[in-house]
């Protein structure tokens, strides 16, 4: 077999671990997205000056502990989300939460590659399936080298968005007669504050729940939480901000939307570039990741089918899919919620990966998740914080009572070593 230098099948060697600052624009360049400036730009329409940055703030530090929850594990452990869901799920009870995530992950990159091609495409006349063959190919090459080319991509992509994107909000605000106005303006429809709490949330907790895939390569456990605190509720944030200025002067959540609308066109460009082959990219290494875990093959090089794989669907998953993926967004948070709930009962199981034992399926955690996506559905509160604890208190209470009811004798329950 291939060497997989992306450690995708045991933990990452010491030897390997990344520095803070690295991992931090990784990160960062995860959580830049276009898509939560959009939801950004529905916040600012729809909540008040005061209320818009409570839910902001209190939203992405929500976001931030689940997180840094999963980072604090990845980086403890050295170990992929999918190798930790073998503890929790069974050696091949990970296949389902593998699935889920990595399969949604193919989604977004698709979607993705699109929301690049189709304003590119509005702003120049260049064809819409030129452009997503040749973004989406160099997206999926780039993915090829691993977390160093993210590295080197997020150290490229992070300043260039702050800076240019940070430039276009100040000249929007700037001309719309200063902040004063936007402080003073009035919702036309205004949102729940529980609504726009979970949309907060609910807009990164899929890709939030993979945190473990990139900061498993962090040195310290504690400098993970700090890295992933920085990055969503730092990072998050000025998306947010980003979308919500566009939006309230210029009628446009997307920054590179307004920098067009700005005259701005190559800096424009560039922006919405980067902002999305960062987070593509990310994407992409992690379904890596999660079809890894199934089928055993070094990551990198499913990486890149999926990558083909996307950018070939790329129209298809923007106008069919993003309904979908939505909905598969709401059986994720949960996954999470087992995953961290399994790790702080029987952290001593995780010292050694290689020796560990696992059930072929733990069937007390794919119910906990069933649990898990019907508490975020039918208990009023936040959706995605009640599928998170739904599915992390229903694990804790299920798991040693499955374990009592059922023995060996059943095929599900059977102790695999590691392989």
């Amino acid at each position: 077999m291939a060497q997989d230098n992306d450690f995708g099948l045991g933990p990452v060697p010491k030897s390997e671990r990344k520095g803070v600052l690295s991992l931090t624009l990784v990160m960062l360049g995860l959580t830049f997205f276009s898509a939560s400036m959009w939801t950004g730009g529905s916040l600012g329409t729809g909540l008040t000056y005061h209320d818009f940055f409570m839910a902001v703030l209190i939203g992405n530090l929500l976001l931030g502990i689940y997180t840094s929850l999963l980072g604090y594990i990845g980086s403890s452990t050295g170990l992929s989300t999918h190798l930790l869901a073998r503890f929790s799920f069974g050696s091949k009870g990970s296949w389902l939460p593998s699935f889920l995530l990595g399969g949604t992950q193919v989604g977004w990159f698709g979607v993705g590659v699109a929301m690049f091609a189709i304003p590119v495409q509005r702003a120049t006349g260049i064809d819409t399936n030129t452009l997503i063959i040749i973004s989406g190919l160099l997206m999926t090459v780039t993915v090829y080298f691993g977390i160093s080319a993210l590295m080197v991509l997020s150290t490229i992509a992070v300043p260039a968005i702050a800076i240019l994107g940070g430039y276009s909000v100040y000249q929007a605000i700037h001309s719309a007669g200063g902040i004063e106005v936007i402080q003073h303006q009035v919702p036309e429809q205004p949102l729940d504050f529980s609504v726009a709490l979970a949309m907060v949330i609910g807009s990164f907790i899929s890709a939030g729940t993979l945190t473990a895939d990139f900061v498993r390569f962090g040195k310290k456990p504690l400098n993970a939480v700090l890295i992933t605190m920085v990055a969503f509720f730092i990072g998050n944030t000025l998306m947010f901000i980003f979308g919500a200025a566009g939006a309230s002067v210029t009628g446009q959540s997307d920054i590179s939307e307004v920098m067009m609308a700005q005259g701005l066109l190559i800096p424009a460009i560039i922006v919405l570039g980067l902002n999305i082959w960062t987070t593509n990219d990310n994407a992409l290494y992690a379904s890596g990741l999660g079809f890894s875990n199934i089928t055993g093959l070094p990551s990198k090089y499913i990486s890149m089918v999926n990558g083909i794989i996307g950018t070939l669907c790329a129209l298809w998953l923007y106008n069919n899919f993003v309904g979908w993926l939505t909905f598969l967004s709401l059986a994720i948070p949960p996954i999470g919620g087992v995953i961290i709930a399994d790790f702080f009962k029987n952290r001593q199981r995780y010292l050694n990966f290689e020796q560990a034992e696992f059930k072929t399926v733990n069937w007390a955690a794919i119910i906990a998740v069933i649990i898990g996506v019907a508490a975020g559905k039918f208990i009023p509160g936040i959706v995605p914080l009640n599928a998170v604890l739904g599915g992390a208190m229903s694990y804790l209470m299920l798991n040693p009572m499955m374990d009592k009811l059922f023995t060996t004798q059943s095929p599900s329950h059977v102790i695999e070593p590691n392989k």
